[in-house]
C-alpha cells in the first residue's frame, strides 16, 4: 500500500470527524447535552447513528466471517434486524420510551428503568449489569477492528488495538452524546457506500446472482466433515432441523442477536433524543435501508467468499485464513478488491469501531456516574465521574481485547445481546405496556434473567462453558448436560423464566401495593 496515499485519506477522515466532535463539543452545554444530545436530534441522524451503532465491526467482521461457515440461512438474523431492530424498536417501543423518559426527566437507560418502578435497586442493579458485562462486547468490536488494520495494513494487531481505543476515548470524552451521535451519522454514511460497493464487487467477481449461487450451491463436497456431521447441508440450506448446528444458529445467533437488540442500553437510549414521535417515524425508512444493506450484505458476501477463495486459491474461505474466522472478511477485500477500496474501506472499519465503541463507551461511562454513582449520593462535577467512567470502561475493554482468544467476535456478540434480553426485556416491555407490572416483580425478573442466563452460559452452552473451564474444574466435565442442551442458547430458558417470574410475582404483590395505597410500587 501506498503509505503516503493512505495517511492523507486519514488525516481528510480524522480533520472530519473532529470537526464533528468539536461541533458536539460546542452544542454541549448541559447534562441532557452530555447524555441525551439534548432531546433534539434531527431524525435522519438519529438513524444512521443508531445504525452505525448496531452494525459493528462485530457484523462487518465477525458475523461476515461466521456467514462464511453457515452459510445464507443467516440471512435471517437480518430480517430480524429490521422487523425487530428498526420497526420494533422504532415505532412501538421507541415511541412510548421518548415519551416517558421525557416526561420523567431521565438520562440513562438504567434510570429510565428505575425511576418507572420507583426502585433505586434497579438503577444500580441494571447499571451493574451494563458496567460490568458490556466490555466484554466493547472488547469484541475492538478486536474486530483490529483484525481488519492488522490484515489490510500489515500493523501489529496490539498496536491497532491501542490506536482505535485512543481515538474513541477522544470522541467521548470531548462531546459526549452529541458529538458521538455526529460522528456516527458521518461513520455510518461511509459505511453504507463501501459495503454496497463490496456486495456488487463481490457478485461480479463470483459472475453474477444466479451463477455465483448455482456455484456455491455445487461446493457442498468440499464442506468440512465434522460440519457435515452437526448438520451442515450446503452453504445456500439450512443446516438439518435439530442438528447441533440448528441449534446453534437459530438459537444463538439468530434469535440471540435478532431478540436481544430490543433490551440494547446504548440503542434504546437512541429513542429518547428526538424530540417527537413522528420524528421516530421518519426513522424507520432510513434505518431499515441502512440495516439492510449493512447486515444483509454482509451475510451475502460471507458465504460467496467461499467460492471466490475456491476459484482463486483452490480452498475454502476457513482454509485460507487458517481457521480465524474473523479474519475471512478482511482477507477476502485484501485479495478481491482493488487497492484504492482497501484505502477507502479501511474508513469503513474505522467508522465501524469508532461508531460502536463511542456508544457502547458512553453507555458505560453513563451507568458509572449516573446509576451506580449518583444513586449512592455521590456527587461532582456534571460530566467529570462520567469522563471517569470513559477511562475505566475503555482500560477493561482493551483488556479483554488482549485476553480474548480469536474467532470470539459473533459468540460474544450473542452473549451480550441474550444476557441483556433475558435480564432487561421483560420489565422494559412490562413498564411500558402493562399497568400491573411491579416494583418487586421487575427486580425479581431482573436477578433472575440475568442469573440464569450467566449460568447458563457457564455451566450448559457448550462454547462458553468449555472455553470458560469453570465446569470443568468444580465437576469434571465441559457442561453438565448434553445435547440438545449444550447447543441451546441460555436465551431460550432464561427470557422465558425471567417473564414468568416478573409476571407471578409482579400479580401476588400488586394486590398487596393496591391494599396498602403504595401507587409508587406499582407502575400506573
Amino acid at each position: 500500500m501506498n503509505l503516503p496515499v493512505l495517511v492523507s485519506i486519514l488525516v481528510v477522515y480524522f480533520v472530519i470527524m473532529s470537526g464533528l466532535a468539536y461541533y458536539g463539543y460546542k452544542k454541549t452545554q448541559t447534562e441532557s447535552d452530555y447524555l441525551l444530545a439534548g432531546r433534539n436530534i434531527h431524525p435522519i441522524v438519529m438513524a444512521l447513528s443508531y445504525g452505525a451503532t448496531f452494525i459493528s465491526t462485530s457484523s462487518l467482521i465477525g458475523f461476515g466471517g461466521v456467514a462464511s461457515q453457515y452459510g445464507f440461512s443467516l440471512l435471517w438474523l437480518a430480517f430480524l434486524n429490521i422487523v425487530l431492530g428498526i420497526f420494533v424498536a422504532f415505532a412501538v417501543l421507541g415511541t412510548r420510551i421518548r415519551r416517558l423518559s421525557a416526561d420523567m426527566d431521565v438520562y440513562t437507560f438504567s434510570s429510565f428503568l428505575g425511576k418507572r418502578y420507583d426502585s433505586s435497586f434497579i438503577t444500580v442493579f441494571s447499571g451493574a449489569m451494563i458496567f460490568l458485562f458490556m466490555p466484554a462486547y466493547t472488547s469484541i468490536v475492538l478486536i474486530g477492528g483490529g483484525r481488519f488494520l492488522q490484515e489490510a495494513l500489515g500493523i501489529d494487531f496490539n498496536s491497532a488495538l491501542l490506536i482505535l481505543a485512543f481515538i474513541v476515548g477522544f470522541y467521548v470524552i470531548s462531546g459526549g452524546l452529541k458529538a458521538v451521535m455526529y460522528t456516527d451519522a458521518f461513520a455510518a454514511l461511509i459505511m453504507l457506500v463501501m459495503m454496497i460497493m463490496l456486495l456488487f464487487g463481490t457478485y461480479q467477481h463470483v459472475g453474477g446472482v444466479i451463477d455465483g449461487h448455482s456455484s456455491l450451491t455445487e461446493l457442498k463436497p468440499l464442506i468440512p466433515e465434522e460440519l457435515v456431521e452437526q448438520g451442515h447441508r450446503g452453504w445456500t440450506a439450512m443446516p438439518e432441523s435439530g442438528s447441533p448446528l440448528w441449534w446453534t444458529l437459530v438459537s444463538t445467533l439468530i434469535m440471540g442477536v435478532g431478540i436481544g437488540v430490543l433490551a440494547q442500553p446504548q440503542l434504546v437510549m437512541r429513542s429518547m433524543t428526538v424530540k417527537d414521535d413522528r420524528s421516530l417515524y421518519r426513522s424507520v425508512l432510513v434505518g431499515g435501508l441502512f440495516i439492510f444493506f449493512m447486515t444483509g450484505a454482509a451475510y451475502m458476501i460471507g458465504p460467496l467468499s467461499n467460492l471466490y477463495f475456491f476459484e482463486t486459491q483452490g480452498e475454502i474461505a476457513m482454509e485460507a485464513v487458517g481457521g480465524n474466522v474473523d479474519l475471512v472478511i478482511p482477507t477476502l477485500i485484501n485479495h478481491m478488491m482493488p487497492v484504492w477500496f482497501v484505502y477507502l474501506f479501511t474508513l469503513t472499519a474505522l467508522s465501524a469501531v469508532i461508531s460502536t465503541v463511542s456508544s457502547l463507551i458512553h453507555v458505560q461511562a453513563a451507568s458509572f456516574s449516573e446509576d451506580i454513582l449518583k444513586t449512592w449520593g455521590i456527587r461532582s462535577s456534571k460530566v467529570s465521574l462520567s469522563r471517569l467512567g470513559v477511562v475505566i470502561g475503555m482500560v477493561a475493554a482493551v483488556i479483554l481485547a488482549y485476553i480474548l482468544p480469536g474467532g470470539v467476535i459473533a459468540q460474544s456478540t450473542a452473549f451480550w445481546f441474550g444476557i441483556c434480553a433475558a435480564g432487561f426485556l421483560p420489565a422494559l416491555i412490562g413498564g411500558l405496556y402493562w399497568k400491573k407490572a411491579s416494583r418487586a416483580g421487575a427486580n425479581a425478573s431482573m436477578v433472575v434473567g440475568f442469573s440464569v442466563s450467566v449460568i447458563g452460559f457457564l455451566f450448559f452452552h457448550e462454547k462458553e462453558a468449555e472455553a470458560i473451564g469453570l465446569s470443568d474444574a468444580l465437576f469434571g466435565k465441559d457442561t453438565l448436560l448434553g445435547f440438545p442442551i449444550s447447543h441451546i442458547d441460555p436465551l431460550f430458558y432464561a427470557l422465558p423464566l425471567s417473564t414468568i417470574v416478573f409476571i407471578l410475582v409482579s400479580l401476588a404483590t400488586g394486590v398487596n401495593v393496591k391494599r396498602n395505597k403504595e401507587k409508587t410500587s406499582v407502575v400506573q
